[in-house]
């Protein structure tokens, strides 16, 4: 029972043997040119998928009329003769006043859709503004530089500017009085902009554009808070645009127009219409130029070490991933290998140059790591090294996936699922020079995600399950921008429809008064409260407030986190790592809110364990399924953590265990679980003592598997199974947000329930483990030190839920027929989709 969620990150599993006939491919050749890249000599059995990419010529297409000589002259000067298709289909819904979200691959000239549309529009209308946002400073960075060249080179109207923490007083006050492009992030936009509109009545007034770059970044928590800062965005504007400053009413200017630029996902119109709070129209045709690449899936070999309960462990990632990248440095083979955390970049570069110093001493300072929390000209130097070459092999964590000018190298490894296709895919795009062959391999990790991608590689190229998530309705999330937003302005009873159903703004807003932070008043409510409004939110954080850092030997702070992670990952004992240097929790002093650590040198990690129980608090939704219930609504979760790990650096392997002494805490937040009676289950297979580890079983993988239809990450989200829960008062299985409130992953999991425990199930046939590992069922974080699990009894409970949510879903569909039929005065027919599985979805 794992609160917080399932993250086997640096866990071991088993997996589906190689193929008879070798791996996948669609041409034998692919998978023999593969093998000589990486230095073999025939085709290892690890090579499960090999996909070849065909490289894509490019379609270009006229500048469109109207475009000023000065914008084309500029823009040439980077390179761009003419645009590419997508580039200007972008540009044009933009100027016709579409809101619109360029959703193509890395290195598609995203940019550029914008930089054409704004530049255009800013040379038509000399008082015009535009607001680019970036969830980076080092996005942005890149960005300013950009527009800067535009200027520079030509288009003399443009005056770029940044506002964020690191701009100083002077050069704020000329970025509100004179700048018309506006380079900032959501939290300055939230803390420094939005709380001052005054000082900007000028910009807003005028705003044409609002670019949202790496507009699939925000999902989940933060991206529910950016999605509501959007909306409170765009009520300034109106504000401004419509003059009601005196209660009299000015002709105002259209707009803003929202621009998104993403990489490729599900629904990219969908998605991004639900962040903005509008409709948007989505543009994924690349036709941008691209190299060919070779890509194949690699699950690392077993090796003789058994982990817990004696399941076999398979090579790491994060070792494996170094090897490759060794093996091709030596063969000159430019490199980039993504890795999710800042501790396994460092571990991978570290002992991919322990490898080359095997083979040639001047190879080792030719691997670096690159990694947020790099100082900038740190970040630029391996960016220079990278493109002239002097660099052969870079580990990263996606810092230099997003939108960073690194492209067209020789090899891309992914080493573990980095979350989404989205992601996938951006990172794959590093890889393919123009008109040259090129490599991306991904690289198996150690969880149920990763088994089920590596042996479904189908479900990367062939389909699309998988939807950003966002919940801007949350109250927990809602409910302190509703009082940054009155700060802000008066909230009136006509505008709480900018926020949701206006109902239900309206119950928030009166708890708010209740509580203290609103006063109700003829015109509407007030901020009265003494707090600064915008000071309740955290964008990045999800609740509790903040957890200083501080070192013990000098008193330096340095650092922060939320107070909900401090069990987890600031326990003591913990390792801590800030810019890369590793200390060791000494002490974890809630009341103070301080955690105090000390420099360390280990050669571990740490990870916490915990144990669960979670109370119903109401039923929202529900799929009746014969005996079996699906269903999904608010509950609350009691967790603590009672132990944490050492894990070697590399490797992963379990080095030893110490007990927690810490207390419990209540979360309440959104789960999606079943139930059934027992004698039902024990019909469909089972047996009274196996229930228990059965149940346990699918909760882990289930777990593991959300983010195929959720896009979440293994962090976001927790579990628990019971034998007899006491509200169901049956055998259930239960997985929640780790959110206050939901973040809306447990109802994008009740809402695609048969892709879900599809994949779950497939993960755990496909997985060659007699008993159960990481890799199917086994969990690092689990308190209950992954006893009882049953590997067989989660496979037949598995299938009995699946067969249950199908029978519900096609007499769902087949009632909507037979409305449809009494509607329209005729017959009507419906097939069940084997996709989607809810009756209320």
């Amino acid at each position: 029972m794992d609160p917080r969620g399932e993250h086997p990150r640096n866990g071991h599993g088993d997996g589906l043997g190689q193929p008879a006939g070798g791996p996948r491919t669609d041409d034998p050749r692919d998978a023999e040119a593969l093998s000589r890249t990486l230095g073999r000599r025939s085709i290892p059995p690890q090579l499960l998928h090999v996909r070849h990419l065909p490289e894509r010529q490019a379609i270009t297409v006229p500048w469109p009329e109207g475009t000023p000589e000065g914008l084309i002259h500029a823009l040439g000067g980077s390179g761009a003769l003419e645009p590419w298709k997508h580039q200007a289909e972008a540009a044009g819904l933009a100027a016709a006043g579409t809101n619109v979200v360029l959703a193509t691959g890395t290195a598609s000239g995203k940019s550029l859709g914008y930089q054409l549309a704004a530049g255009t529009a800013l040379h038509d209308d000399p008082t015009g503004t535009m607001l680019y946002l970036s969830p980076t400073k080092a996005l942005a960075a890149d960005q300013l530089n950009a527009w800067r060249a535009l200027a520079r080179d030509g288009a003399t109207w443009l005056r770029p500017a940044p506002y964020d923490g690191d701009t100083d007083i002077a050069d704020r006050k000329w970025a509100r009085e004179h700048a018309n492009v506006l380079l900032t992030n959501p939290d300055m936009l939230h803390v420094g902009i939005l709380p001052h509109h005054e000082r900007w009545s000028r910009f807003f007034r005028r705003l044409r554009f609002v670019v949202v770059d790496e507009a699939h970044v925000y999902r989940g928590v933060f991206g529910s808070h950016v999605a509501v800062l959007l909306r409170r965005l765009a009520r300034v504007c109106a504000h401004y645009r419509s003059g009601r400053r005196d209660g009299t009413e000015v002709p105002g200017t259209p707009g803003p127009v929202f621009i998104g630029a993403s990489a490729t996902s599900a629904d990219p119109a969908g998605s991004f219409s639900r962040l903005i709070g509008a409709d948007a129209v989505a543009v994924t045709e690349d036709a941008s130029p691209h190299g060919a690449v070779t890509v194949g899936f690699w699950e690392p070999e077993l090796t003789d070490r058994r982990g817990e309960n004696g399941a076999p462990v398979r090579r790491s990632a994060t070792a494996e991933g170094a090897r490759m990248m060794a093996d091709l440095a030596v063969t000159g083979t430019q490199t980039i290998a993504f890795i999710r955390s800042r501790r396994g970049a460092e571990a991978m570069a570290s002992a991919a140059k322990r490898e080359l110093a095997e083979v040639d001493p001047s190879l080792p300072p030719r691997v670096a790591a690159y990694r947020a929390g790099y100082l900038p000209e740190e970040r630029r130097e391996v960016e220079t090294a990278l493109r002239t070459g002097r660099l052969l092999g870079v580990a990263s964590t996606p810092a230099l996936e997003l939108g960073i000018d690194i492209a067209g190298l020789d090899a891309v490894l992914v080493a573990g699922w980095p979350g989404t296709r989205a992601s996938f895919f951006q990172q794959v795009g590093r890889a393919g020079r123009s008109g040259q062959e090129s490599v991306a391999l991904y690289v198996a990790g150690d969880d149920p995600l990763d088994t089920y991608v590596v042996h479904h590689p189908e479900a990367v190229f062939e389909l699309a399950v998988e939807d950003s998530v966002t919940d801007p309705t949350n109250p927990h999330i809602l409910a302190p921008h509703l009082c940054a937003a009155a700060a802000e302005f008066p909230l009136v009873p006509d505008g709480l429809g900018d926020f949701g159903d206006p109902e239900e703004v309206r119950g928030l807003v009166e708890q708010l008064v209740e509580e203290g932070y609103l006063r109700r008043r003829p015109a509407g409510w007030f901020w009265t409260h003494p707090e600064h409004a915008a000071g309740l939110v955290s964008l990045r954080d999800d609740g509790g407030g903040p957890v200083n850092i501080i070192d013990t030997e000098t008193g330096a702070l340095l650092g922060s986190m939320g107070s909900p992670q401090t069990h987890y990952q600031a326990h003591p004992g913990a390792v801590y790592v800030h810019q890369d240097r590793t200390y060791l929790v000494e002490d974890l002093d809630e009341d103070a809110h301080a955690v105090l650590v000390t420099r360390a040198w280990p050669d571990f990690f740490t990870q916490a364990r915990d144990i669960t129980e979670i109370e119903i608090l109401d039923t929202v939704h529900r799929v009746d399924a014969g005996d079996l219930q699906w269903c999904t609504g608010p509950v609350k979760v009691t967790t603590q953590v009672v132990s944490y790990q050492r894990k070697a650096l590399v490797s992963g392997e379990v080095l030893g265990e110490e007990p927690l002494e810490l207390p419990a805490r209540d979360l309440f937040t959104t789960a999606v679980w079943f139930h059934c009676p027992s004698e039902v289950l024990v019909a469909a297979g089972l047996t009274m003592d196996r229930l228990p580890g059965s149940l346990h079983a699918a909760e882990h993988a289930m777990i593991g598997l959300l983010p195929i239809v959720a896009s979440n990450d293994r962090w976001d989200i927790g579990g628990v199974s019971m034998a007899l829960h006491p509200d169901t008062g049956q055998p259930s299985v239960f997985v929640y947000d780790g959110h206050p409130g939901g973040a809306g992953f447990a109802e994008r999991g009740f809402a695609e329930a048969a892709t879900w425990l599809q994949a779950t199930l497939d993960t755990v046939l496909s997985c060659s483990c007699s008993t159960g590992c990481p890799s199917c069922v086994q969990s690092p974080k689990c308190g209950n030190r992954n006893n009882p699990l049953d590997k067989d009894g989660a496979a037949t409970l598995l299938t009995f839920v699946l067969q249950g949510v199908r029978i519900a879903a096609a007499r769902s569909l087949r009632a909507a027929a037979h409305r449809g039929a009494v509607d329209a005065g005729g017959p009507a027919r419906a097939t069940p989709s084997e996709g989607h599985g809810s009756a209320d979805s």
